[in-house]
């Protein structure tokens, strides 16, 4: 058996003895035996929430990059390769369909790679989807440079951000409380 710090990325001490063992999907609890001198692994724990999904694209799942990644990538699901000309936008589809708990969104926003490099960008930025929805997750992009992009199956379009959110009820006033600020915006403190 490998020692515990060659199969795990971050360790984290949890109490006199034990540690929890981080990776980029999921958690363990190490603990030393003392007869034996070696580790006890328990089974991974999730340390993310579960989220039900299901996949008609022939892609791989939303992932993180990274163990610090907020967001999970989206791919294409195309039959064939699509062009975007030039100030075009098009609904792209991913072939996800999720169910999310009440209490949290999925925000679609832009990859900056696809940004900075070629002016593709999420039209609708942040997108969001409710967790009542149950339709398929579409992304709208578009081309803000001057040359056409071609989208093929399976690129990286669009990032998911999992957010919680809260509920606002609405308490009608006459007046609001004075600040500093006040009603200024739009750049009023400078540019």
């Amino acid at each position: 058996m490998s020692s515990p710090a060659e199969q795990y990325v971050v360790f984290f001490s949890f109490g006199p003895t034990a540690k929890i063992a981080l990776s980029d999907t999921a958690c363990c609890c190490v603990f030393p035996n003392i007869e034996t001198d070696k580790y006890v692994v328990l089974p991974k724990l999730s340390l993310f929430m579960q989220i039900k999904l299901v996949n008609t694209s022939t892609n791989p799942l939303p992932s993180y990059e990274t163990l610090s990644a907020a967001g999970m990538d989206l791919r294409a699901d195309l039959t064939q390769a699509m062009l975007l000309k030039p100030m075009q936008r098009a609904l792209i589809p991913t072939g996800l369909f999720i169910e999310l708990p009440i209490g949290y969104e999925a925000q679609v926003r832009p990859r900056s790679g696809l940004a900075l490099k070629h002016g593709i960008t999420v039209l609708n930025t942040p997108g969001t989807i409710d967790a009542d929805y149950r339709g398929e997750i579409k992304v709208i992009l578009i081309n803000l440079s001057e040359k056409a992009f071609e989208i093929q199956h399976g690129d990286r379009i669009a990032q998911m951000i999992i957010s919680k959110h809260e509920k606002a009820e609405w308490i009608q006033v006459d007046t609001l409380s004075d600040t500093t600020r006040g009603s200024g915006g739009f750049g009023h403190t400078g540019y």
